[in-house]
């Protein structure tokens, strides 16, 4: 064994030694400058965790800037009451960021996603693929909750479909909606037009569902329609633990969820939206679900609390690393 213990004569030396030799070490010396550019805010774009023998990756395919939250949420509301919630909770109350969050459920035997971004040049969903230690041509399931473009832009890619080696499951009356000839004019025009180019091309590849109806096991659908009018969430379970895919249900962590009451521009029925959504919020709440919402601050994987009355967002931290 080595004996570090130093005598007080060869402590009191060795500091004084220290402090003389000091200034010569230090004289003429350069400081220290960095010198490596800005690069601006950025942050992680997939979050992968275990959901019993399950995987789960929600991938961050974009993230825009825009005005709000008032008018987008709280449409029925006065833009100061919006403002002064925003504020509460220590947000901007001119501007706020939507995210667009795709998930990827692999069950060891299937690897499945749900929703496909925003496909053209906005959207980034094969790079985020790719990232995450996937590509395209292994996704064996596209599993669409509703039909609105950030959730189909990305099934076709230069006309081309992206997911070549996929196969399709989407709400039955969803797909009947959009898919009508009636919705190729008037205020459901574009849309429809977009599922006439990205989805109808699918028909014979697809499996149509309703409440209940299995995609494979373990996972299984959800009817939450009032965002549109066949709008699907996704129960995901697997060795008892579980989670809830609940796409457009609520779409902003705090408007949405405290205010669940309030309109919003894009539900296309106001009131069942808002029903929707407090039925959602008391089964998460009640059941202590975990929930991944598309448009949910990334990495878009939370719980529903009902501490203290009313609802609010908690985000997950290292529950599915421990």
């Amino acid at each position: 064994m080595i004996d570090f213990k130093l005598s007080r004569r060869a402590a009191l030396s060795s500091v004084a030694g220290a402090a003389v030799a000091a200034p010569f070490v230090l004289k003429g010396a350069t400081p220290a400058r960095a010198e490596a550019p800005l690069l601006g805010a950025a942050q992680p774009r997939f979050r992968r965790i275990k959901l019993g023998a399950f995987e789960v990756t929600t991938m961050l395919d974009a993230e825009r800037g825009v005005g709000g939250p008032h008018p987008i949420f709280g449409q029925d509301q006065s833009a100061e009451a919006v403002a002064e919630l925003a504020k509460e909770n220590y947000l901007p109350t001119d501007k706020m960021v939507i995210g667009f969050a795709p998930v990827l459920v692999n069950t060891g035997s299937q690897l499945v996603l749900f929703d496909t971004g925003l496909g053209g040049d906005a959207g980034t969903l094969p790079d985020q693929l790719k990232a995450a230690g996937y590509s395209t041509d292994q996704v064996d399931i596209v599993v669409i909750t509703h039909m609105h473009p950030d959730h189909i832009g990305g099934l076709m890619t230069n006309g081309k479909p992206t997911f070549a080696k996929a196969r399709y499951v989407t709400g039955q009356a969803e797909y009947d909606f959009w898919s009508a000839e009636e919705r190729l004019s008037g205020g459901t025009e574009g849309v429809a037009k977009l599922v006439r180019s990205n989805v109808v091309p699918f028909a014979e590849q697809m499996t149509f569902i309703g409440n209940e109806g299995e995609v494979v096991s373990g996972i299984h659908g959800i009817d939450t329609s009032g965002h549109t009018p066949g709008h699907m969430s996704y129960h995901i379970e697997s060795d008892g633990q579980r989670l809830l895919i609940w796409g457009d249900v609520a779409n902003h962590f705090v408007a949405s969820i405290q205010r669940p009451d309030w309109h919003v521009r894009f539900d296309m029925d106001k009131e069942k939206a808002a029903a929707t959504r407090k039925r959602v919020f008391d089964m998460a709440a009640a059941d202590r679900l975990a929930v991944t919402g598309y448009h949910m601050p990334f990495p878009a994987i939370g719980y529903i609390s009902t501490n203290g009355g009313g609802y609010s967002w908690v985000p997950a931290s290292y529950q599915f690393s421990v």
